[in-house]
């Protein structure tokens, strides 16, 4: 089995040759088709997070990332073989040789966060695929239990990928706003371009997007932007007012940087609501007697759970979402992907292809 891991921090990733593995217990061979290039390795790559105010950052290894890692969260794989412990029941409607989309967002399995169905945010024992447990930037991976995987029948496996972080994950935080007016967008990249797919099958009214690139807002206007605003136009928050035709109800920031949160928070109207899903860094600047008096609703929003992965498989086949832009790299550019991300050159998804 061939993969790329994190052997240390801001190191190239290290080409690794190993046995393939054989399932045990209730495990699954995969053999990877596709696996998406996200924001959150480049993080993982670094080490860490800026909590900005001068705080030291947030170490991964702090958090229980370990090295070597196999990175790798948006994966497609088709089954090769279920472990000795997997019953009929367990399999559903899988069998070997179904290309199954894997669900990445693992806890321990056994708080009650978890059994009710929040693996994603369970605090006793994250298990996440390509972050605490080896992921998809491999030619095969094993997934603990066949319930984490969802058949795709018929779905492109290079397009899907990215349902598993950048689909879901904006369908999550869309599912935490009011639909029924203009919602403002930070960040035209896969997660933007993803949302803005989304949010025309789920009904809403539209977007403004606000990005400071001006290819990614040129993708996002083609992808059905009602609006786009330079983040760094002096004039900024006018623009978004003006655009906006009304009050701002709901801002979601994809990018989560001191500037795009306080130019988020500022356009909010009396009552809005300013999720933030980005991980990009810094501290919080607006004032926080504002809080109280627009009464905003400041809300993090995590990836999502595994029934909501599979309530946006399921969208994506009913309403035939057109996928967002993706660039096909051959598992060997691994690196090379993660430098273009780290650029800002990549419009729309890479995806390694092993």
């Amino acid at each position: 089995m061939k993969s790329f891991q994190v052997a240390d921090f801001n190191a190239p990733l290290k080409e690794v040759d190993a046995p393939t593995p054989q399932p045990t217990g209730t495990q699954v061979l995969i053999k990877v088709k596709a696996a998406g290039v996200c924001h959150s390795d480049l993080h993982i790559w670094e080490g860490g997070y800026d909590l900005g105010h001068g705080r030291k950052p947030l170490s991964l290894k702090d958090r229980g990332v370990s090295l070597p890692r196999t990175m790798g969260h948006e994966t497609v794989g088709e089954i090769v073989a279920f472990g000795p412990d997997v019953t009929a029941a367990d399999k559903g409607d899988l069998k070997v040789g179904d290309i199954a989309l894997v669900y990445p967002w693992l806890g321990c399995g056994k708080c009650p966060t978890c059994v009710g169905g929040d693996e994603n945010m369970c605090a006793v024992k994250p298990n996440s695929l390509g972050v605490y447990c080896d992921g998809g930037y491999a030619d095969h991976m094993t997934v603990p239990n066949p319930k984490y995987l969802i058949n795709l029948k018929g779905l492109d496996p290079v397009t899907a990928a990215p349902y598993a972080c950048s689909g879901v994950t904006t369908y999550s935080a869309l599912k935490k706003v009011d639909l029924g007016a203009p919602i403002v967008v930070f960040g035209a990249g896969g997660l933007g371009l993803m949302l803005l797919s989304l949010l025309k099958a789920m009904g809403g009214k539209g977007a403004i997007v606000v990005d400071i690139d001006a290819r990614k807002r040129e993708a996002a206007e083609a992808a059905g932007a009602l609006a786009t605003v330079d983040g760094k136009a002096p004039d900024a928050l006018e623009q978004l007012q003006k655009k906006a035709g009304g009050p701002i109800r709901a801002v979601i920031d994809l990018v989560g940087s001191a500037q795009t949160t306080q130019l988020g928070f500022d356009c909010l109207a009396k009552g809005g609501k300013l999720v933030i899903v980005g991980l990009f860094g810094g501290g919080a600047t607006f004032p926080l007697p504002l809080i109280p008096i627009k009464a905003v609703t400041i809300q993090g929003s995590y990836v999502g759970n595994l029934r909501e992965t599979q309530e946006l498989l399921d969208l994506v086949r009913s309403k035939k979402i057109p996928p967002i832009p993706v660039t096909k790299l051959p598992l060997a550019k691994a690196n090379d992907a993660l430098l273009d991300l780290q650029k800002g050159k990549l419009v729309g998804r890479a995806v390694l292809t092993p």
